[in-house]
């Protein structure tokens, strides 16, 4: 049952405690304008491998690959995006989906290539 409500309090409840299943729509992000209009769609869903820009925040302006989709916690992790502890080793950075534009989409998965035709006919 999908809950219809304006207050900003069940909504970030039924966020935080939707299933996973759910959370997948979550994990959505911006396409670039070229792929925009050679796919006609405006946003998404984030896969492990795709090549990503990240928009905001400290590391804005870096591009890497997705390394992790993370749907627990509703992040990612970007090649090349990463802190350094007070020990000296570099851990990387989770970033939340809509801080990102997705540059390069890995479309070999039949299921993925679907979604994307069915928008173009």
């Amino acid at each position: 049952m999908i809950m219809i409500t304006k207050q900003p309090r069940k909504q970030r409840k039924a966020r935080y405690t939707a299933p996973l299943h759910r959370r997948q729509k979550y994990m959505h992000a911006p396409l670039s304008k070229a792929l925009r209009e050679e796919l006609k769609r405006r946003n998404a869903q984030l896969r492990k491998g795709d090549t990503v820009k990240v928009m905001r925040g400290d590391h804005a302006g870096t591009e890497g690959e997705v390394e992790d989709v993370d749907l627990k916690r509703c992040t990612i992790k970007v090649a090349g995006v990463s802190n350094y502890r007070a020990d000296g080793t570099e851990v990387p950075r989770t970033i939340h989906p809509s801080n990102v534009m997705i540059i390069k989409l890995i479309l070999e998965d039949a299921e993925r290539e679907k979604i994307f035709a069915r928008r173009s006919e």
